[in-house]
């Protein structure tokens, strides 16, 4: 645990110092309850965003493995009239173009605009899978800074409410509460945007990579059944 996230200097009265440490926990509960419930609020969206960032990757990691010679396979398959066989090895691919090319297989005999459509309907389908829950890191990452700024606005308000109220004696500790709760959630909700934003722009990034080579391997089926005979 961090111990020394603030340090103050206290002058004593023979003119000495001492070093007063402010912990991360000490931190948020100084805040009040209001600086206690965003942070709350912050930390859930924190490991929502964690566990949705790690789940995506790892799928689409898995999704990404095509055997480098599958379309050869494929290729060979379809040339030789074995169809059955070339659904058995996109069944035992199991992966978005191999479910892709067995689409386009099961319509192999009908007009090419069939076919594609086919692919391209399937392809949406593979896609959607893919983005599952990943504009919820796009939500978290916009949300997450204006639940950090709602708290600064309710620290500041707090702040403002005790000095009008102080009746010209202005208690420090009240007020330093306030402006805690305005800063550490400001502070919280930014990380979790920032750490949000930059987890859902690499799954995109990911997530393209793999739409990509669905593509360019439904491109090489096409333009293998649009060869001659």
């Amino acid at each position: 645990m961090l111990n020394t996230t603030f340090q103050e200097v206290e002058p004593l009265v023979e003119g000495e110092s001492v070093e007063k440490t402010l912990s991360i926990i000490e931190l948020i509960t100084t805040g009040g309850t209001a600086g206690i419930i965003i942070i709350t609020i912050l930390f859930i969206l924190f490991i929502a965003a964690v566990y949705i960032y790690f789940e995506r990757i790892f799928a689409i990691k898995e999704a990404s493995k095509v055997d480098s010679n599958f379309m050869n396979q494929i290729r060979d398959y379809v040339s030789d009239g074995k169809i059955d066989s070339a659904q058995n090895l996109c069944m035992q691919a199991n992966s978005p173009v191999s479910r892709l090319i067995s689409k386009g297989i099961s319509r192999i005999g009908k007009p090419l605009d069939d076919i594609n459509t086919a692919i391209e309907n399937a392809g949406r389908l593979e896609i959607y899978g893919l983005e599952k829950n990943v504009s919820v890191l796009a939500t978290i990452s916009g949300a997450a800074p204006m639940i950090g700024f709602l708290g600064t606005v309710i620290g500041m308000i707090l702040s403002i409410f005790e000095i009008a109220n102080s009746g010209g004696s202005i208690d420090i500790k009240t007020l330093a509460d306030g402006l805690y709760t305005a800063m550490t959630t400001t502070v919280g909700g930014l990380i979790v945007g920032i750490i949000a934003y930059i987890a859902y722009n690499h799954l995109v990034v990911k997530t393209n990579k793999v739409v990509y080579q669905m593509e360019a391997n439904s491109l090489e089926f096409l333009d293998l059944l649009n060869e001659p005979s």
